[in-house]
C-alpha cells in the first residue's frame, strides 16, 4: 500500500444537488476526524455507515453540512481505508472542503489513481481497472452492458482459465527438456497438441468477437451513398425522426457530408449522409463527391440508395464503384411509387425496399443493418466480447504463439522450442490481466481516466 492519501471530487464538475469527495490512504479517516464533527457524538465512527454532521476548517467555522462515510481496507474500493464525504453540490464548496483536506496533507489524486490503487492492491485485475472508465463513458446500454460484463471478471475468468491451461502444459513439456539430449525415444506429447488446438479454438473465437464488441462499444459509421435525388436526405431524415437534412427536388443540395448521432437497437449509430455521386464539372460538387469516396473507405457500412421506381444508370454505377461489396447493404428507396426490375451488379446484392418520404420499411432496414454489422455475436448480454484493441494484440499474439507450438510439434522440434513458444503465448494471456505488463502500458491506460475514479 502506499503512504500518500489521495483525493478528489468522485462527481462531475459543476453545480448540482450533491457532490461526492472520495478520498484514499492510510490517513484519510485521521483527516476525516480532524475536520468533520457528527451530529451524535460517537468515540468511534463504525465502518459503511453514513453520518450526518458539519465539516469544518480549522477555526471550528462550519464549511458545509454533510454526510460522511468510512470504508476501512481491505472491504473498499482500493483495498485502502476510504473516506467518502457527500455535501452540496456547488463548485464553492467543493473547492472549499477539498482545500480543508489538502492543507490536513492530503494530495489531488492522478487521473485513474483510485482504480489504479484497487489494480495494485488486487482489488481488480487490469482488465477490469480498463472497464471502469468503458462503464462511464459508454454512449449506449449495450456498450454499458460489455463494460459491465467485463467489470464483473468475464474476461478475466476467461483469461485466467485459458493461462492456466497452458500453464500447466508447459509444465509438462519442460519434464522433457532433461531428457531430450538422451538416447530415448521421443516424448509424447499428443495429448498436449489435442488441449493446444482446443484452446487455439477458444481464443481464434474470442478473437472473431471484437469487431462486433468495438462496434457495441465505440459505436458504429454508416454512410449513406447514391446518385443525387435518390432519396439520401429523406432517409437520414426518416432515421433520425427529424428534418436535420434539406430535401428539394434540385440536384446536388447536399454537398458536404452531414453527420448526426441515434442509437440504433443499443448500439450507438453515427449517420453521414454524403454529397451525390454523379459525373459533373463543378469544382465544388467534386469535392463533396471525393469526400464522400474517403467516407466510404472508413464506414462500417455503406448504404447504398437507389430510386426503385426507375431504371438504374452510370451515376448508380459509379456510386457501386465506391462501395466495398463485403460491407455494403443496397437501399432500395420509394417502394410506395412501385419497383422495376434489376440487372448485374445490382441483382446480387443485399437488398432491402424502403419509402423515406412515408417511413415504410424502415423498420426492416434497421433490422437488416443490425445482422450485418454483428451477425452472430448480436447481444451484449450473451457473449464474451472483446473491445480494446490491446486485448486484440495480446490475444493475437498468444494464438500465433499457439500454431507455431502446433507446427513445431509437427516437425518434431525438441521441447525448447515448444516451451518457447507456450511461454510467449503465456505471457501475452498475462498483459491481458496484468500479470504480465509494461509501466508505460499501466500510466497510458490509466491516463485516460478521469480524475476522482
Amino acid at each position: 500500500m502506499t503512504q500518500e492519501t489521495i483525493i478528489a471530487p468522485a462527481t462531475p464538475s459543476g453545480e448540482g444537488g450533491l457532490a461526492v469527495i472520495r478520498l484514499s490512504g492510510p490517513k484519510a479517516e485521521y483527516y476525516l476526524k480532524a475536520l468533520f464533527r457528527p451530529k451524535r457524538s460517537t468515540d468511534q465512527l463504525e465502518s459503511h455507515r453514513l453520518y450526518l454532521g458539519h465539516l469544518s476548517d480549522a477555526t471550528g467555522s462550519a464549511v458545509d453540512e454533510v454526510m460522511a462515510v468510512v470504508m476501512r481496507a481491505p472491504h473498499s474500493f482500493t483495498r485502502e481505508d476510504v473516506v467518502e464525504v457527500h455535501c452540496h453540490g456547488g463548485p464553492a464548496v467543493v473547492r472549499d472542503i477539498l482545500d480543508q483536506f489538502l492543507r490536513q496533507g492530503a494530495r489531488i489524486a492522478h487521473p485513474g489513481e483510485f482504480t489504479q490503487r484497487a489494480f495494485i492492491n488486487g482489488r481488480l485485475d487490469l482488465s477490469q481497472a480498463e472497464a471502469v472508465a468503458d462503464l462511464i463513458h459508454a454512449r449506449s446500454s449495450a456498450a454499458a452492458r460489455i463494460a459491465l460484463n467485463q467489470l464483473q471478471g468475464k474476461l478475466a475468468r476467461f483469461v485466467e482459465g485459458v493461462r492456466q491451461q497452458l500453464v500447466s502444459i508447459l509444465s509438462h513439456v519442460e519434464v522433457q527438456i532433461d531428457f531430450s539430449d538422451q538416447d530415448i525415444e521421443p516424448p509424447d506429447f499428443t495429448s498436449a497438441v489435442s488441449e493446444v488446438e482446443e484452446i487455439w479454438s477458444r481464443l481464434d473465437s474470442l478473437l472473431d468477437s471484437f469487431d462486433s464488441g468495438r462496434m457495441l462499444h465505440e459505436g458504429v459509421n454508416i454512410l449513406i451513398l447514391g446518385k443525387p435525388n435518390v432519396g439520401k436526405s429523406s432517409l437520414l431524415n426518416a432515421l433520425l425522426g427529424e428534418a436535420r437534412a434539406i430535401v428539394t427536388d434540385v440536384a446536388g443540395t447536399t454537398r458536404d457530408t452531414i453527420e448526426e448521432s441515434l442509437v440504433l437497437h443499443e448500439v450507438p449509430v453515427r449517420l453521414i449522409d454524403t454529397a451525390g455521386i454523379r459525373q459533373t464539372n463543378d469544382p465544388v460538387e467534386l469535392e463533396g463527391v471525393r469526400r464522400a469516396r474517403d467516407k466510404a473507405l472508413s464506414a462500417d457500412l455503406v448504404l447504398l440508395v437507389v430510386d426503385g421506381s426507375s431504371s438504374l444508370d452510370a451515376d448508380d454505377r459509379l456510386a457501386l464503384t465506391a462501395c466495398d461489396p463485403e460491407r455494403l447493404l443496397l437501399v432500395v428507396n420509394k417502394k410506395d411509387r412501385g419497383q422495376v426490375a434489376f440487372a448485374a451488379p445490382f441483382a446480387g446484392l443485399e437488398a432491402v425496399a424502403v419509402s423515406a418520404r412515408r417511413g415504410d420499411g424502415l423498420d426492416d432496414l434497421q433490422l437488416r443493418i443490425r445482422d450485418m454489422l454483428f451477425g452472430s455475436h448480436p447481444a451484449a448480454d450473451e457473449h464474451l466480447l472483446i473491445y480494446e484493441r490491446r486485448h486484440k494484440d495480446s490475444l493475437l499474439t498468444a494464438v500465433r504463439a499457439l500454431e507455431r507450438f502446433l507446427s513445431a510439434t509437427r516437425e518434431l522440434l525438441p521441447p525448447e522450442f515448444l516451451a518457447l513458444e507456450l511461454r510467449e503465448s503465456i505471457a501475452a494471456l498475462g498483459a491481458i490481466s496484468g500479470a504480465s505488463v509494461t509501466e508505460e502500458v499501466l500510466s497510458q491506460i490509466f491516463a485516460k481516466f478521469c480524475i476522482g475514479k
